[in-house]
């Protein structure tokens, strides 16, 4: 298919300083919780985006200096030229379809505990260090020989990643994290010297950096500058009015200015909290301050949007991170015209979990990223089918549709069977409620999908048991079936279930799901932790109910701090008037009140209440797959090979969980069984000569 001409706007050349990209889609920096511990599979994650048409690819934040490190949390490294060489296989696979490959170099100071080098962290300012879990360090202010030092750790880490084969270096200082931000702003910036005060002087560091960088690599490398489009601090943060200023005193100090919201909570922001283009209204403006190309981000999935955002002057190109994790083809498919086929990002953040949770990330929509080079996994492309000719999916959940998907495009035929009457399963239910409707494209977009596909025969209202599966004669049957909400409140607090006084009306989340909220004093007892609880809070209050959150943790959705949403969720709770008690579990439930104690001391109190919703565990749909299991010995006779139980139905989990599992098991089915052996690749740090 041809291009829509609406959108050629966005395969206009960009010039950069002293390189051009080839079009308009940049790929901002992103974390992925690979870094330096999975170089080859960081590699081979960017290299699927330069296959995907990206004009711009850029590392996630590399840290430039031994001196500043952010342990726990696994970024890239730059410390010496021992380096190198993992940048340089990244740097190669960014530019092997024509796009450029960026870096982005981070000195952390105020945020960098040094947990690692155990190197005393400098900073503009003698301050507390910042990170997310409050480490009990405090920096020291650089001197005037610091700063010197500091210039010169840049120019030394700009020279190893031209050697490395990078076109563009980002100086980071965005999102509270990077040195720059930390001189330009007041909040962090005390000082009394040439440094500090006005902002002048505040910008002083940041222009003897770029300008060092012209210097050193500006005639083969472009400079970009990344900053903070506002603190949303106060009176004392580096404000979008200061930003302003900032730029039109030195519009044209970089090759590019690279434009984020805020802290990170502020800039990528869950889909709940931030819609597309969320910071239109910052970035308005500043691209007539400066003749330098200008690119911004707003979790851009719409192509529609991106052309205005360029056609109304607000940017030169669209930054993407999340949107380019969830499809790394997306500007092949707008260069192809089918847009239709883009896997839109769901404002989940799942992805960004991976970096706070020191782990490999994973995506919802793109259960190939970061195992591109683990596992040989393809974002676009499937290996052909095995041995077996046709496959029984049952259930359409996220599992089943993923799996029912990727088991089409290897060439099986398959037959997708639902017990209910729509497809998605729990994302059909889950994506109306408050908040999150954009997660109804894990649904929507594998629904599409399949039906165009020839190979795949979809049935609604097919609740099937144990003597239809072994009647139909498939080859091969994969079991979806979902889980189900516990109301005996087993989880974490109570691993068996705890007393309750029948004549107290327990509701779960699938009741509340499927239509059943109750009204008057409801307490909600929340020992998932993730969104769930949160959520139905806001349903039962918008439909009426004078709503408690019991909770043991020490925060309203606890996990959601790897999401970069928990403070959103209180301060909405907050802000609906939903009585929020902190570590407290629920002891025992009565007929007219709940008994909660302290997690610590075991002290109780008394709660009165008309009903309760429990928010615990999930209990696995896998009757199917056991009834099956049982009878093993009939398979043969049914012409059954295998049977196999995936995503909630075989243990219960996030939904980028399912679409994982489905995955898996579509590129494994009919492959050879490695047997003990680890089921990726992975790298070992070599051994150092005593």
């Amino acid at each position: 298919m041809a291009r829509d001409p609406r959108y050629d706007v966005l395969f206009e050349p960009v010039k950069i300083g002293p390189v051009t990209a080839k079009n308009r889609f940049y790929q901002v920096p992103h974390c992925n919780g690979g870094g330096y511990r999975d170089p080859s599979a960081v590699a081979a994650m960017r290299g699927s985006k330069a296959e995907g048409g990206w004009g711009v690819i850029f590392t996630e934040q590399c840290e430039m200096h031994h001196s500043s490190e952010i342990t726990p949390y696994i970024e890239l490294r730059l410390w010496d030229d021992e380096d190198i060489p993992q940048l340089a296989k990244m740097a190669g696979r960014m530019k092997e379809y024509g796009g450029l490959a960026g870096i982005q170099l981070a000195y952390s100071g105020i945020n960098g505990p040094n947990l690692y080098t155990k190197e005393v962290p400098l900073a503009p300012s003698a301050l507390p260090i910042r990170t997310f879990t409050n480490d009990p360090v405090q920096a020291r202010a650089m001197d005037k020989q610091d700063i010197r030092d500091l210039r010169r750790w840049f120019v030394n880490a700009m020279k190893r990643s031209r050697t490395a084969g990078f076109d563009l270096v980002c100086l980071y200082g965005a999102h509270g994290f990077g040195i720059f931000q930390h001189f330009l702003s007041r909040a962090t910036n005390q000082r009394t010297d040439e440094y500090g005060g006005s902002l002048e002087n505040r910008a002083r560091f940041v222009r003897e950096v770029v300008e060092d960088a012209h210097n050193t690599i500006g005639d083969s490398m472009g400079i970009t500058l990344r900053l903070s489009l506002d603190e949303m601090i106060g009176d004392l943060g580096f404000a979008n009015s200061e930003v302003r200023d900032f730029v039109e005193m030195h519009k044209d100090l970089p090759d590019l200015w690279d434009l984020a919201h805020g802290a990170w909570e502020d800039c990528s922001g869950p889909s709940r909290f931030k819609e597309e283009a969320a910071q239109q209204d910052l970035v308005q403006g500043i691209k007539s301050l400066t003749s330098r190309p200008v690119v911004g981000v707003g979790r851009f999935t719409s192509p529609d949007v991106m052309v205005r955002q360029i056609n109304s002057g607000l940017l030169d190109l669209i930054g993407c991170a999340r949107p380019s994790i969830a499809d790394p083809f997306l500007p092949k498919k707008v260069e192809e015209g089918r847009i239709e086929d883009i896997r839109e990002c769901i404002g989940c953040n799942i992805c960004i979990t991976g970096d706070m949770t020191m782990s490999i990330s994973r995506c919802t929509q793109n259960p190939t990223f970061m195992e591109e080079w683990r596992k040989g996994w393809h974002p676009e492309r499937m290996q052909e089918k095995g041995q077996s000719q046709n496959v029984l999916v049952v259930g359409a959940g996220p599992a089943g549709l993923e799996a029912a998907h990727a088991l089409a495009k290897r060439g099986y035929d398959v037959a997708l069977a639902e017990a209910g009457t729509e497809l998605g399963g729990r994302v059909a239910l889950e994506c109306k409620l408050p908040g999150l409707s954009a997660w109804g494209r894990v649904r929507d977009y594998r629904e599409y999908q399949l039906s165009q596909m020839g190979n795949v025969e979809t049935y609604l209202n097919s609740e099937l048991g144990l003597q239809d599966v072994l009647e139909f004669g498939f080859d091969t049957i994969a079991i979806a079936t979902g889980s189900t909400w516990r109301r005996d409140g087993v989880a974490r607090q109570h691993v068996v279930p705890m007393p309750i006084d029948d004549n107290m009306p327990v509701y779960t989340p699938d009741d509340l799901m499927a239509g059943n909220v109750p009204a008057g004093d409801v307490v909600v007892y929340d020992d998932d932790h993730y969104y769930m609880g949160g959520v139905l809070a806001e349903l039962l209050v918008r439909a009426g109910a004078a709503v408690t959150l019991v909770t043991p943790s020490a925060y309203v959705s606890d996990w959601t701090n790897n999401t970069l949403e928990q403070a959103s969720i209180h301060k909405r709770l907050v802000e609906l008037g939903v009585k929020i008690q902190l570590n407290r579990g629920l002891q025992s439930i009565a007929a007219d009140h709940v008994v909660t104690d302290c997690v610590y001391a075991g002290q109780t109190e008394a709660l009165p209440a008309s009903s309760v919703v429990m928010v615990a565990s999930q209990v696995a749909n896998d009757g199917l797959w056991r009834d099956l299991q049982a009878r093993e010995p009939d398979w043969a006779d049914a012409g059954i090979a295998s049977v196999k139980v995936i995503g909630d139905a075989q243990a219960p989990g996030p939904i980028a969980w399912a679409t994982y599992a489905g995955h898996r098991y579509a590129r494994e089915l009919d492959m050879p069984d490695t047997g003990d052996e680890i089921p990726f690749r992975r790298e070992i740090a070599r051994l150092s000569p005593d």
